[in-house]
């Protein structure tokens, strides 16, 4: 069922895409002419019209008893195309570190696969204050770098270790339920 929380979630799905477009395509013929940097606006609006769809999707989900295995299936593949394309399309202009990245999506991956198992043993995981600290860490540094600003890389590389700390939290959550 398309309810306005799947069709936020659906919208971030094609927002992604797109950021990245705006990112690498910077010269392509259809962006002669255009300075980088309104391409870097561009991108920071799509990369903030889809994170605060983020917010808009779950919240709405709860409060409306909107809540769907559709939607539970579409949240986090949005979330993660989101930050997959963010992330690669910055370090292929330059403004992320390859290893920053690297460490920041193997995190991501890793968790998705752990949810899948505890959702096949029928066990729910919910985020921590720590995942969420991570998220908008995860963002600011994002909206930094594709805008070029200063600190930029400071702000990837605290989302780094707030990405790490969630992760291990994640784990230790995901252990202890297990072991019950």
């Amino acid at each position: 069922m398309l309810n306005l929380p799947n069709f936020l979630a659906f919208s971030r799905i094609l927002l992604a895409p797109l950021m990245l477009w705006l990112l690498v395509g910077r010269n392509g013929a259809i962006f002669d002419g255009i300075h980088v940097s309104w391409l870097d606006y561009a991108a920071a609006l799509v990369f903030v019209i889809a994170s605060v769809t983020d917010g808009f999707d779950g919240f709405i989900a709860r409060a409306w008893n909107q809540q769907t295995t559709l939607g539970a299936i579409l949240d986090p593949l949005a979330d993660k195309m989101l930050m997959l394309s963010a992330f690669l399309g910055l370090m292929l202009i330059d403004r992320a570190n390859v290893w920053a990245v690297y460490l920041i999506l193997t995190r991501e991956f890793f968790i998705t696969g752990i949810r899948v198992v505890a959702a096949s043993k029928g066990l729910d995981i919910q985020a921590s204050v720590w995942g969420k600290i991570k998220t908008l860490l995860q963002m600011f540094a994002i909206g930094f770098a594709t805008m070029n600003w200063p600190y930029a890389e400071f702000l990837l590389w605290l989302a780094v270790g707030m990405t790490l700390y969630s992760g291990f939290e994640y784990v230790m959550s995901y252990s202890k339920k297990v072991d019950k």
